[in-house]
């Protein structure tokens, strides 16, 4: 004990962790008498400190960061982990992604953003860092293109009838149509297994390759051609590599590899004077451009552009010049969550990611504000016509020079591999 005369021989900082409060003391010496060997110490010398509070013995106590209380909002209303179901019509917008201090290409997160923030659902600097609610969706979607199942998850404050005030502050186009707790951990884009999406376009573009466009609203889809697209269609199921229907993706890239697990043409109808169909696709994921450049391709073999072969051809490692269809007739339709469902949808905590209850409100949506949107602007605006004007530039071997593929891709599912982006 004669080795020991102090433990300290000079003043310092003591830190005591007492009750889930901090005590900081300074300037104490501790000493060890030789004879009892009891601990000795000068007064305690209070640390004044901004953000404490007096404690016992008039010494300065800091919450912890944990125990320090709520305000405003914050303290009315828990911070929960949300799913939103949304729909909208992607006229007019830059696609579904934000475009941090690019105010003059407004795009859904933007009115989303936005929205949430006046109804009071998250706090104001929310909007400049999304990162700060945890927010990912399931696909971007880019310009032009609509979406009656996207799926976004975000941290947000469970004020009342939190649905209603968030619709109450978006334009008529887009809407919430669900809203269901998930795990802390979920992410929308993580946990999707598959997307399912639909492309509507006027059956004139299985038309032969010398039909008269400007009589377009007179043509009508035969039977057997029907039967031929779909079985063109049907080729497309199972694992493929598809480095040729996007860009800059090498041939032998393993993220080039996509499962497609349908893909069909409906029964045409009728809209206005035009007959329209229905192309329905569902796979795990999907690159930038990837969908339209198959639907794009199976439009050139009807139209007797290509022969079939050129399906085959363009899994292969060769270059192959893939048309790109317009992006107009493109819709996210569904997103889907197999994997937590089976995991956590029957745990008795959490709700199974299905929105059985929501389709009548989906598809009331649909009728609303993507069929006519897509509809009236093709009529209007002829944007298969013009597309299928531009077909005997492609020669189907190596990529033809042109803008195609500059456009900004429609939705990544997989940000930073490309995929799940153009569509």
């Amino acid at each position: 004990m004669q080795k020991i005369r102090a433990l300290i021989a000079s003043p310092r900082v003591l830190r005591i962790k007492s009750n889930g409060w901090l005590y900081k003391c300074a300037g104490i010496r501790w000493m060890m008498s030789e004879e009892s060997g009891n601990v000795l110490t000068k007064p305690l010398k209070r640390v004044e400190e901004g953000n404490g509070e007096s404690g016992e013995n008039g010494h300065i106590r800091k919450k912890l960061k944990s125990d320090v209380e709520q305000t405003g909002d914050e303290r009315k209303h828990p911070k929960r982990k949300v799913v939103l179901l949304l729909a909208y019509s992607g006229k007019g917008y830059y696609g579904m992604q934000r475009n941090a201090g690019s105010s003059q290409f407004k795009t859904i997160e933007d009115e989303l953003v936005t929205a949430l923030i006046k109804s009071g659902c998250i706090p104001d600097n929310h909007g400049d860092d999304m990162k700060k609610m945890s927010f990912q969706r399931c696909a971007r979607t880019d310009k032009g293109v609509s979406a009656a199942g996207q799926v976004v998850s975000l941290k947000l404050w469970m004020i009342e009838d939190v649905k209603e005030k968030i619709n109450s502050n978006l334009p008529p186009q887009i809407r919430v149509l669900g809203l269901k707790r998930v795990t802390g951990g979920f992410n929308s884009k993580n946990s999707c297994d598959a997307r399912t999406y639909s492309y509507l376009l006027p059956t004139v573009a299985f038309a032969p390759k010398d039909y008269d466009t400007q009589n377009s609203a007179a043509f009508r889809l035969e039977p057997e051609t029907l039967q031929r697209v779909n079985r063109l269609f049907g080729s497309y199921k199972g694992t493929h590599n598809f480095h040729n229907f996007t860009s800059q993706k090498a041939a032998r890239d393993p993220s080039a590899r996509r499962y497609i697990t349908e893909m069909t043409c409906g029964e045409p109808f009728v809209r206005g004077d035009t007959e329209f169909a229905e192309i329905t696709v569902r796979g795990q994921s999907f690159m930038m451009h990837q969908i339209r450049k198959m639907i794009g391709l199976v439009i050139a073999v009807v139209k007797g552009y290509s022969g079939d072969e050129v399906l085959k051809r363009s899994w292969g490692e060769e270059k192959v010049d893939v048309p790109k269809a317009p992006g107009l007739g493109l819709v996210l339709e569904k997103v889907h969550f197999d994997r937590y469902n089976k995991r956590f949808g029957g745990d008795g905590l959490h709700e199974c990611l299905e929105w059985t209850e929501e389709e009548q409100a989906i598809l009331a949506f649909k009728e609303e504000h993507i069929y006519p949107s897509i509809v009236k602007t093709e009529c209007q605006e002829g944007s298969m016509a013009s597309w299928m004007a531009t077909l005997p530039i492609h020669d189907f071997e190596a990529t033809a020079t042109g803008a195609q593929d500059k456009d900004r891709g429609q939705d990544d599912d997989e940000e930073g591999n490309g995929s799940d982006s153009a569509l």
